[in-house]
């Protein structure tokens, strides 16, 4: 844990959040800034900072969290409708949070990146 991370704040449970999932490994919760109707974060209990921080000793957590949020989606009858994964990574990227991150947007006709 980062003491100085708000996601690992969110983990330890130090911040509230809107939870909707958590196991041992990765905790969901809805965004306080939604870019759609259903707008989660699927993020790990463990502090990874940035994409480029994940070795061939953590990378089974990206599939972790992808299949969580797939469950999320089939949850929330969004499968057939259909959803968007996104992760930034660093500034450019678009990454606000220092703690990697999966968005899950969904329920309305999401537009762009082909």
């Amino acid at each position: 844990m980062n003491q100085d991370c708000l996601f690992c704040k969110i983990s330890n449970g130090d911040i509230p959040s809107d939870r909707i999932y958590e196991d041992d490994r990765v905790i969901a919760f809805r965004d306080i800034n939604p870019q759609a109707p259903f707008h989660a974060q699927v993020i790990p209990r463990e502090h990874i900072a940035t994409i480029n921080d994940l070795t061939t000793d953590n990378s089974d957590l990206l599939a972790h969290m992808i299949l969580t949020a797939k469950t999320l989606a089939s949850d929330n009858d969004f499968s057939e409708p259909g959803y968007r994964l996104i992760m930034n990574c660093n500034e450019q990227g678009g990454q606000t949070v220092y703690h990697i991150h999966l968005h899950i947007l969904a329920g309305r006709q999401l537009r762009g990146l082909g």
